[in-house]
């Protein structure tokens, strides 16, 4: 081997160790970062409310089944319209539960309206019918009305049914109204003040229908 062989060898062998040390110190810098963690489907807040009007309709419904199928047919026809609207609302809040990989009930009722969960947001104070202290929803009725509904005949029940459906949608658009001020956009809020929009009308049209019936609304 002469000398000038020995030297190109030994010249190559160096660069190639170069270039192996040059690598290794650039690897860290054009390595492909980790993806960013991705947004979580719903906020807290989304979900405490989704699971929440989820069970308040739950309710409406079973006030419907409730009622005494020989009442009048104008509210037998609003029962009716109720019930089947808002199961559509049920399957739409219980799939974006499922979405978020969320539990389709809260174990806190209201819990998403406290300061905590609203964070920066604003939100509207709470008033003795929606008091997130209480872990009640309001214009939820207690089991022992549901059982009178369910025994009511005739006036007496069409009367009960107004009564508690009409302060059981004023509770809804609460709930809803609460949501629309804490949150900043998306389809949450919207499905908020779509429920807003019809349970307002649906209440209007139950005050004139009590009204008539001599009923008053249920404090």
């Amino acid at each position: 081997m002469t000398r000038s062989t020995l030297v190109r060898g030994v010249a190559f062998a160096s660069l190639a160790v170069l270039l192996l040390v040059i690598g290794a110190a650039l690897r860290p810098l054009v390595a492909p970062a980790d993806p960013p963690a991705a947004d979580p489907v719903l906020s807290a807040t989304e979900i405490g409310f989704v699971q929440d009007m989820a069970a308040h309709h739950q309710q409406a419904m079973q006030m419907a089944q409730r009622l005494d199928s020989g009442v009048d047919p104008g509210i037998a026809a609003l029962a009716r319209q109720i019930h089947d609207s808002q199961s559509v609302e049920i399957g739409m809040l219980l799939g974006w539960l499922r979405l978020a990989d969320a539990s389709p009930t809260n174990r806190q009722p209201m819990s998403w309206m406290t300061a905590d969960a609203a964070g920066a947001h604003h939100h509207p104070e709470p008033s003795a019918a929606s008091d997130p202290s209480s872990g009640l929803m309001p214009g939820m009725a207690t089991m022992a009305e549901l059982d009178a509904l369910s025994a009511a005949r005739g006036r007496d029940a069409e009367v009960l049914f107004l009564q508690l459906m009409y302060r059981h949608h004023l509770g809804g658009v609460a709930m809803a109204q609460a949501a629309d001020a804490m949150l900043t956009g998306g389809p949450v809020k919207q499905a908020a003040r779509d429920m807003m929009a019809t349970q307002r009308q649906e209440a209007g049209l139950m005050s004139v229908l009590l009204a008539q019936r001599g009923g008053q609304p249920l404090p």
